[in-house]
This record gives structure tokens, sequence and C-alpha cells, in this order.
């Protein structure tokens, strides 16, 4: 009797641990820290698939949005930020809030879908932004460019999901070398970094956004290849993001892997272990 006694306080334990556990990660990640893997090229060279990084939920306050989502397929478990913390969604405010800074590169949820996005924060309230020919304007002021040579890749399938990189220099063979156009932008206030291009398209010609009070503009830095606030949300873009969307801002790189598993270590970047997100 006393055997079994002991077993069973030693299986009570063993759930008050794993549940003091899981209570404790939740709260951490809640306030301080979500992980994010880089799952599209939407921002390369700055990001590219299978980055894997810490979004400082600190920078910009509190939201509905920090609430965490878990989602588990295999077990059939679908938990997001807004069943959970949605009774705060809605006046489009933040406790211990401040503001970003344009430039920085930002996780935050799309205001339909509620899927997370990153991206670099390009027009802050009140800004008129347009692209030009290729060329970003804010305020009707062209920002400044530099070219930069050439950004190149392998033409492989990416990622767990396999996409396939597009190159400014054709269709390419499996295995061959593709190509982008680099250049460094620097946005006023002073934030530079690299930005690709692929081609002429509908989103180097863009009408003039107005951004709302209370919401901001974003853009992949692959300018090319990443549905943004350039497309309307009804068009599978995001719009205008509002300012209770923002999840954290992105800073550093933790791990990186170019390969359909974390557990392929042949395939880790090392040269990207914990390098800063510019």
């Amino acid at each position: 009797m006393a055997s079994k006694t002991k077993q069973g306080s030693a299986i009570v334990e063993t759930i008050k641990t794993i549940v003091y556990a899981l209570l404790i990660a939740g709260v951490f990640r809640t306030l301080f820290f979500q992980p994010f893997w880089i799952p599209s090229g939407s921002m390369k060279e700055t990001l590219l698939i299978g980055d894997f990084l810490f979004v400082n939920k600190m920078a910009y306050g509190y939201s509905y949005a920090s609430c965490p989502s878990i989602r588990i397929p295999a077990v059939g478990l679908d938990i997001d930020a807004e069943d959970l913390c949605g009774f705060i969604k809605g006046d489009n405010t933040r406790i211990l809030g401040s503001e970003p800074e344009r430039g920085d590169v930002v996780v935050f949820r799309h205001p339909v879908t509620g899927a997370d996005f990153i991206k670099r924060l390009i027009g802050l309230p009140g800004d008129r932004v347009q692209v030009i020919d290729g060329v970003l304007n804010i305020n009707g002021e062209p920002v400044a460019l530099a070219d930069d040579g050439v950004f190149e890749e392998l033409s492989v399938p990416q990622g767990p999901q396999g996409y396939r990189p597009r190159c400014e220099n054709g269709p390419v063979g499996e295995g061959g070398v593709c190509i982008k156009s680099r250049q460094i932008e620097t946005l006023p206030g002073g934030v530079s970094h690299k930005i690709l291009n692929i081609g002429n398209q509908a989103s180097d010609h863009t009408g003039i956004y107005t951004v709302p009070e209370g919401y901001y503009f974003f853009m992949g830095d692959n300018r090319d290849n990443s549905a943004d606030s350039r497309l309307p949300q009804a068009a599978g873009g995001v719009g205008f993001v509002p300012y209770e969307n923002l999840v954290g801002r992105a800073d550093r790189i933790m791990f990186s892997s170019a390969g359909r598993s974390m557990l392929f270590f042949w395939t880790w970047r090392g040269d990207r272990f914990f390098k800063a997100i510019e």
C-alpha cells in the first residue's frame, strides 16, 4: 500500500512539474519573447527561409496580439491569440505601449486572417507612400538608393514547404544559380538595408497610400516577391496594419537552417547564428 502511495505521489509531482513548466513557458512567451521561423522569401536577403529568431515583445508594449497562438495540427489543437485575449481587442491601444520606428523589422498579425507576418516598417501614421518605377517614395521624396551588385542563391526547394526562388535571370534549372539585383535603400531617419528586385511588375508602380492614424505600412525587402501593404487585404495583401496588431520587433537571428528540417545539421548556416537584423 505504501509503495502504491509513493508511486501515486510521484505521478502527481511529475504532472505538477509539467504544468508549472508549461505555465512558466507560457508567461515567458506572452510577456517577453516569441519564437518565429521564417517560412517564405519575402524578406530576403535580410531574412532567409529557415532563419529562426525570437521576437522582442517588450519593444512596443502589449495588446491582444501579444497572447500566444497554440497550434498542434497532429492532435487537432488550434487556439488563436484572439481566442485567449480577444476581449481586449478593438480599441487599437497597447499596455505600456511605445511607438515603432521606421525601418524596424516587425512581426504582426494579419488584420483579416490573424496569421503572423514579418515585414519592414516603411510608413508611419500620416505618411504618404508610393512606389514609382520601382523606387520607394515617402511624402513625395524618393528614398536614397545605391546599387550593391547581385544576390545569388541556388534554384532548389527551400524550407519545409519546398518553395523555389524567383529569379531575375529567368527560369533557372534545378541547382542553377538564381540571381536578383540588390540595392542599399536608406529610409528617412537614416536606416539603411538591402532590398532585392526581380523585374518590372505592377507592385513597382502604385498609387499613393496615405497611412491612417493608428496604422502602419509594411513592405518586404524582397520587393518583387512580397505580399505586403501595397496589396489590399481583399487581394491577398496586408493593407494598413493597426497598432494593436503588432507582436514585436525582430532584432537577432538565433539559428538558421537551409534544409527541409532543422535536424539536417549539414544544412545549418553557421554564419547566420546570432546575427543582428539590420
